[in-house]
């Protein structure tokens, strides 16, 4: 997993919960790394698994729910250090049919061993698109976080449904009506 998704977290944590928040979650967990990550360095998922644990045990919000507001958090980075790549869509729903297709070739020539779930088109109009979700990692929510932040930021509001196609997480349908 990319440097910059711990990065990124530890910020967040930080911004939200406190610095004495992110020493304690990464004292709490057993990290190769140490807890010293670079945005440009790739770490364990096992990491990020334990961080995420960690920091839902002391907060008492549901790892689901962390996802989900870091997804949003990140949106927010990929706006600001690659406007060019949103500035390329006019519609959300078209970009995020084009996940597999544009954005994640694009993230691979910045990170060339980035490795990132697949999304698959099942059924597209200009107000719905239905998408699989495949990752050992089960980070949908993350995902979530993400396709919410994309419909805010072109001023547009959507209801998205989330359909377990395996029970672990690991598949899933996103079902979205752009309102």
């Amino acid at each position: 997993m990319k440097g910059i998704v711990f990065t990124e977290f530890l910020d967040l944590v930080e911004l939200k919960f406190g610095l004495e928040m992110v020493d304690k979650i990464i004292q709490q967990s057993t990290l190769e790394s140490n807890g010293i990550y670079t945005a440009v360095g790739t770490y364990r998922f096992h990491e990020m698994l334990q961080l995420v644990t960690n920091l839902s045990k002391n907060t008492g919000i549901a790892i689901d729910d962390l996802l989900l507001v870091y997804g949003e958090h990140f949106f927010n980075v990929i706006e600001t250090s690659y406007p060019g790549l949103l500035a390329s869509y006019k519609d959300p729903i078209e970009m995020l049919s084009s996940i597999e297709s544009h954005i994640h070739v694009e993230v691979r020539k910045i990170y060339p061993d980035a490795e990132l779930p697949t999304f698959k088109v099942e059924e597209k109009t200009d107000n719905s698109l239905i998408m699989i979700y495949k990752s050992s990692r089960s980070m949908y929510y993350f995902g979530l976080g993400l396709m919410n932040k994309t419909f805010a930021h072109f001023n547009s509001t959507a209801t998205i449904d989330i359909e377990k196609i395996n029970e672990d997480g690991t598949e899933v349908r996103f079902i979205i009506h752009k309102n």
